[in-house]
């Protein structure tokens, strides 16, 4: 039998509805299923080349998400990729947070052997005009893509957006509350577009190859994270840089444990004086305090891309605050199981 897609749903404005089909803006997130969501979708078999299965794993809206259903992705993800008869990974989520998830998954899963691809909507199942099925549509069509060699075309986690268009996990970001385009990978732009079932990556892009030394390492994850429910993962909270900025927050949150801390500083990694000092006793209390740039495009001068073992007191981050958060709870998190070891 050919091997499946598997569509992940947990929920988010892709499977929205609006009490006025006119008035898409009003709408609650997370009122259809994975399944009726596929039953919408026209042509949807055609564009898989092949047979489809789902399986809802949450029902949220992505503003809410949680470490619980990363742990459930994360599970679902790495079963995936040990079985044969799955050949790709399509998980359906809302904008808010898509971003963040996509990179969580970029961070556990490494280099992967098979498609993982993120997708989402901008307007609820049952506008007048919804964007869902077709980048549900065109999300299944890169999952199914093969490059000439008859290998997934995609080996890093990526995610379908508006218009077809295709991006990294490493730079995707949200940069619109409401137009379909609300997607951007800023400087570096899309890796690729996907027009009806044809998959065009950008002139250039080079899919990282499967077997690299930093390999696919979704088991070990598995194994480091445990279930957020009955052990929590690590307290990271973000503050960021502004004018008017006022003493005390970083102390009230040490006071209530956190285990790490990112700032968004302003411009090329400038803090108020206020906060910088704030910063300084933290680091001499051993809490770790990674910096990333609260500015949409560019990175801070002497900002590095983290390992996930590198857990610096202070350091400069080539992410969003965002995804440096989850790289900076990660890094905690893999501390923690090497400290029991």
């Amino acid at each position: 039998m050919q091997p499946k897609i598997l569509i992940i749903g947990t929920g988010g404005t892709i499977a929205g509805m609006a009490d006025d089909a006119e008035k898409p803006g009003q709408y609650r997130a997370a009122q259809l299923s994975i399944a009726a969501l596929l039953a919408g979708v026209s042509g949807i078999e055609t564009a898989a080349a092949g047979p489809l299965d789902a399986v809802q794993i949450a029902q949220i809206d992505s503003k809410d998400m949680n470490d619980e259903v990363w742990h459930a992705l994360l599970k679902r993800c790495d079963a995936a990729m040990h079985d044969e008869a799955v050949r790709a990974v399509v998980i359906t989520h809302g904008t808010d947070t898509l971003e963040e998830t996509a990179w969580f998954l970029h961070c556990v899963l490494g280099r992967l052997a098979k498609p993982v691809v993120l997708t989402c909507a901008m307007r609820p199942a049952n506008a007048l005009m919804p964007d869902g099925p077709q980048n549900l549509k065109d999300a299944v069509a890169a999952a199914a893509a093969l490059a000439a060699d008859g290998q997934p075309l995609l080996r890093e986690v990526v995610a379908v957006t508006g218009g077809g268009e295709l991006h990294s996990a490493r730079w995707l970001q949200k940069v619109h509350p409401h137009r379909l385009l609300a997607f951007s990978s800023g400087e570096q732009g899309p890796l690729g577009w996907v027009d009806g079932v044809t998959v065009r990556l950008r002139q250039g892009y080079a899919s990282p190859a499967p077997g690299a030394a930093d390999g696919y390492s979704g088991s070990q994850w598995l194994a480091a994270l445990p279930a957020p429910a009955s052990q929590p993962w690590p307290w990271v909270e973000i503050v960021t840089s502004h004018a008017g900025l006022r003493p005390g927050l970083v102390d009230a949150l040490q006071a209530q444990g956190i285990d790490g801390l990112v700032v968004a500083t302003t411009g090329n990694g400038t803090v108020h004086e206020l906060l910088l000092e704030a910063m300084a006793r933290a680091r001499q209390q051993g809490l770790p305090v990674w910096r990333s740039s609260r500015c949409s495009d560019g990175v801070i001068s002497d900002a590095v891309l983290p390992g996930v073992a590198d857990l610096e007191k202070d350091l400069a981050v080539a992410l969003t605050p965002y995804k440096c958060r989850v790289s900076l709870q990660l890094a905690l998190a893999l501390a923690q199981v090497q400290a029991k070891a």
